[in-house]
């Protein structure tokens, strides 16, 4: 199935555990980009999100976690940047950054932590210098409390 029809279909199948992902609006996942079992992405999307534009579609592997910048809400507070799945093409390196459902896999999203604060040097090195700051074990009490509201 292509991504046109799989779209058509109101959702995909994942390119990594090939399970079924319904795409729907009444469950809130109108913008589902990565399997909530597996948590793998595919790439499609080539310069800007959403143009369906590249022509790699290979697998995008979660390899760790971000926070959103934190920013100024209308009454001047500052709010903290959610959690995000950091998302890298395994053929061709291209990093995107994706928000985390409401159901996706609680424990894999903890493995893609777990997994995160093991990258190398040079790869986080290469993230910093996008601008993507990787979470790691200083980060885990916030990690928990974001993603099991402990």
């Amino acid at each position: 199935m292509n991504i046109k029809e799989e779209e058509k279909n109101k959702g995909f199948i994942c390119i990594n555990c090939k399970k079924w992902v319904p795409v729907s609006k009444y469950d809130q996942t109108v913008n589902r980009n990565h399997c909530p079992h597996c948590l793998w992405s595919k790439h499609v999307d080539s310069d800007v999100t959403g143009d369906r534009m590249s022509f790699c579609n290979t697998g995008m592997k979660p390899i760790g976690l971000t926070s959103k910048t934190p920013r100024i809400d209308k009454w001047g507070m500052t709010v903290k940047g959610e959690i995000m799945l950091i998302h890298e093409c395994i053929k061709c390196g291209k990093i995107s950054i994706n928000r985390i459902h409401a159901q996706d896999n609680v424990g894999e999203i903890m493995n893609v932590f777990e997994n995160g604060i093991l990258l190398s040097p040079e790869k986080n090195n290469s993230l910093k210098q996008r601008e993507i700051v990787i979470l790691e074990e200083n980060n885990r009490e916030e990690v928990k409390k974001s993603i099991l509201g402990e």
